[in-house]
């Protein structure tokens, strides 16, 4: 910044992030930051509405430029074993809402005794740092990991898991900064291998509903650990602008005696895992498809309907994203049933995901028309070929009317089989650009794994 070099500078923000500006730059140790605030909503303005407002903007950036620095002193926190409050349950909840620990939902108090539960399910040492997590930039440890998933609710033997969950989205890649960005996106975490039956996650009827411990804890842990460790807060906090933001989604267990049953591979050796692995995987999720009924007699017609319904549907709009940063993973989540149908007619994954980006299309015109409406104003699909950001496909002319390929690449496409396995049902999810791409991790067991399980599994 260049105000630790003593240099003083002004950023223009709209209204509604001047107090996410505010805490950011806290973060960065300026308490005074000098803002130029636009009021009101830029995409929404009339042309005389917002050149009147540009205008005033000129002496809120003269006055911020002559004000002084004043560096921020962040207030000390408590060590790992400090006891912060003593009193009854309720009155332990009323102290962490006070202070904004929690979700809005009541907690189970992170007692040593508890936290140390966890810490028997792994060998990793309770102080060693998996990273540092934006916006707060507060250190990610194996011991925070152990506290949040006591607060949310998860078992011991969970803790491999929010471990490797953590590890994911502490990646910089994953770009954890950006879950707080206005489109209120949700991370999901994908689960494979025997852990999945060893931990009875539910990856049948009801996959993806609250009401199985294992995937239900673990889905509001990651939402938990992202608020109270990374400093993702929702008001009366100010670092989560998701505009109309959605609830955390449950872990994703995948059903692989489904999957070898049609002699496909599982999500997690796409990712480049061995079979039989245990592996987690964090992907971001900013929209979800309706539900998607396909049927028919031959592949092709059963993958039709999802093209329609998902692709057109759900993926089209969203595609813009992923043309700008050449980033993109969508993830269809298909029931046994439909993948049976579609293997018995000889199709694999991967034909599944050609047949999908060979023919799910939509305008050009379509396409920079969201992208100018979500503020990407300068969108233009042929000044992105010119920039080698997508290939010469996109730009074959300059009408809005031509149809441009949704998916920008086959292999970025995941499948996942879950859900009921007498229903044929799909759902799909987009995951946001290059905003929470897939990152996995393989689960790290601790020694006496088995025993450790059994002993836990003892009344």
């Amino acid at each position: 910044m260049a105000e630790k070099a003593g240099c003083r500078s002004v950023s223009i923000v709209v209204s509604g992030f001047a107090q996410q500006a505010r805490a950011t730059a806290k973060v960065l140790g300026v308490r005074n930051p000098a803002l130029a605030i636009y009021p009101g909503v830029i995409m929404t303005d009339r042309k005389e509405e917002f050149e009147k407002k540009v205008e005033g903007l000129v002496e809120q950036i003269i006055e911020g430029l002559a004000a002084p620095v004043e560096c921020a002193v962040n207030a000390a926190e408590p060590g790992p074993r400090d006891t912060v409050f003593r009193g009854a349950l309720d009155e332990v909840h009323e102290f962490f809402n006070g202070h904004l620990w929690t979700d809005g939902l009541p907690i189970i108090p992170p007692t040593i005794e508890r936290v140390e539960r966890f810490l028997k399910f792994t060998d990793h040492s309770p102080d060693e740092a998996i990273g540092i997590l934006p916006p707060e930039k507060r250190q990610a440890t194996v011991w925070n990991v152990a506290v949040n998933g006591v607060m949310a609710g998860c078992r011991p033997e969970y803790m491999p898991i929010l471990i490797a969950a953590v590890q994911a989205i502490a990646e910089p890649r994953f770009r954890l900064a950006d879950a707080g960005s206005t489109p209120g996106w949700e991370p999901l975490v994908i689960l494979n291998g025997p852990i999945v039956k060893d931990l009875d996650f539910n990856y049948g009827t009801g996959a993806m509903r609250i009401g199985r411990q294992a995937n239900s804890s673990i889905g509001r842990f990651l939402r938990l650990y992202m608020r109270n460790v990374a400093g993702l807060r929702i008001p009366p906090g100010a670092t989560d602008k998701g505009t109309i933001g959605f609830t955390f989604n449950v872990a994703l267990a995948e059903n692989e005696d489904a999957v070898a049953e049609i002699g496909w591979e599982p999500f997690s050796v796409d990712q480049g895992f061995q079979r039989g692995e245990n592996v987690a995987t964090v992907q971001s999720v900013v929209a979800i498809s309706p539900p998607i009924y396909p049927g028919g007699d031959k592949a092709k017609d059963l993958v039709q309907t999802v093209a329609e319904v998902w692709g057109q549907g759900t993926c089209a709009p969203r595609a813009w994203g992923g043309l700008i940063f050449g980033s993109w993973f969508p993830l269809l989540v298909m029931s046994p049933a439909v993948a049976k149908a579609i293997a018995r007619d000889g199709w694999t994954k991967d034909e599944i995901r050609n047949y999908l980006y060979r023919n799910v299309k939509t305008p050009a015109g379509l396409l920079e028309k969201y992208a100018r409406q979500a503020g990407t104003t300068t969108f233009n699909l042929c000044q992105q070929v010119k920039d080698g950001i997508i290939p010469d496909e996109y730009c074959q002319s300059t009408d809005p009317e031509r149809l441009v390929r949704v998916f920008l690449r086959a292999d970025w496409i995941g499948i996942v089989l879950a859900g009921d396995p007498d229903r044929n049902q799909a759902r799909g999810y987009v995951n946001n650009h290059v905003q929470g791409p897939p990152v996995s991790r393989k689960i790290d067991l601790p020694a006496g794994w088995e025993h450790l399980l059994n002993k836990s599994r003892r009344p």
